[in-house]
């Protein structure tokens, strides 16, 4: 059953509608981008990750803000925050902030899974996938940040309705995610809620590296966390495999999974090298995982 008004396109027969659907709508569904078995492999590359994460990898993820600000000064945090801002050229674990077990769990790995693991770096500079920027219109699309997210059973978090655009502006924006469900993502484990239309909007705040370098804050928003209305948003439950391409000012969220099923996720985000990339964001281009262009970038490099 389809719980919304957006068109699901079979990701193996795109067309110039896929782009005129992402102008007017900002989301746009694949349908088999991948194949069940190929989302099974992710799916154990990632289970793979959590058992092999090393002892002392324990940053901190935190989805859900507290008194308007994820951002605060002990130096435990300060220490998870540095963790966090060098993340970009690396693999690294970030756990969830809270567990009714008490026990210690994945959030998500990130943020360059697409330039140093050779599953993920094979599917993500996959012919589909350039196929699919090139029928969005993308001149010279680079890859700039990646995630495998565990949304597991009953630890999965909430996530705050927040636009891409916040974490990798460019000039002008150009961001378009893609967001690979590699189980079922159902309504009860936490499937995406999109606010369709929303990334006509403008930009509602960004998260930038602190201009100030004798604030003990290394990240801070420029602005609050805007209200938006539930009534906004529509549940988005895709199937294993499918595929959500999101606009970088799209507005989405997700809720916590209190269900018993995982809802394990592979996304990564995109950007036109021909568009300036804000140098304020808090990711950069790292040396150990280079903005490269996507087009000309082979898939077994």
């Amino acid at each position: 059953m389809k719980y919304n008004n957006f068109v699901h396109t079979r990701g193996n027969k795109m067309g110039k509608h896929i782009e005129e659907q992402m102008e007017e709508d900002g989301v746009v569904v694949l349908e088999g981008f991948f194949t069940p078995e190929e989302a099974d492999e992710l799916k154990k590359a990632g289970e793979e990750l959590e058992r092999n994460k090393p002892e002392n990898e324990n940053g901190i993820f935190t989805a859900v803000e507290t008194n308007g600000d994820e951002i605060s000064t002990d130096k435990k945090t300060q220490n998870r925050d540095m963790y966090f801002l060098e993340s970009s050229d690396k693999i690294r674990y970030f756990l969830e902030t809270e567990n009714n077990d008490g026990k210690p769990r994945l959030n998500k790995v990130g943020h360059a899974l697409h330039w140093h693991h050779p599953l993920f770096k094979f599917y993500t500079f996959s012919n589909r996938v350039k196929k699919t920027c090139l029928a969005l219109g993308m001149k010279d699309p680079s890859v700039v940040q990646s995630m495998y997210i565990y949304k597991s059973a009953h630890s999965g978090g909430e996530v705050k309705p927040h636009q891409d655009a916040t974490y990798l502006l460019t000039e002008p924006e150009t961001a378009i995610g893609f967001w690979i469900a590699l189980d079922d993502a159902t309504i009860d484990n936490g499937c995406l809620w999109v606010a369709k239309g929303s990334h006509k909007s403008g930009v509602h705040r960004r998260f930038l590296r602190n201009p100030d370098n004798k604030s003990d804050e290394f990240l801070i928003y420029d602005r609050p966390l805007p209200m938006y209305p539930s009534s906004n948003f529509m549940p988005l439950p895709i199937s294993k495999g499918d595929c959500i391409l999101l606009h970088g000012r799209l507005v989405h969220r997700s809720n916590a999974n209190k269900s018993d099923k995982d809802r394990p996720a592979y996304t990564f985000h995109v950007v036109e090298k021909t568009a300036k990339y804000c140098e304020d964001n808090w990711l950069q281009e790292g040396s150990e995982a280079p903005f490269v262009s996507l087009y000309v970038t082979h898939q077994m490099q």
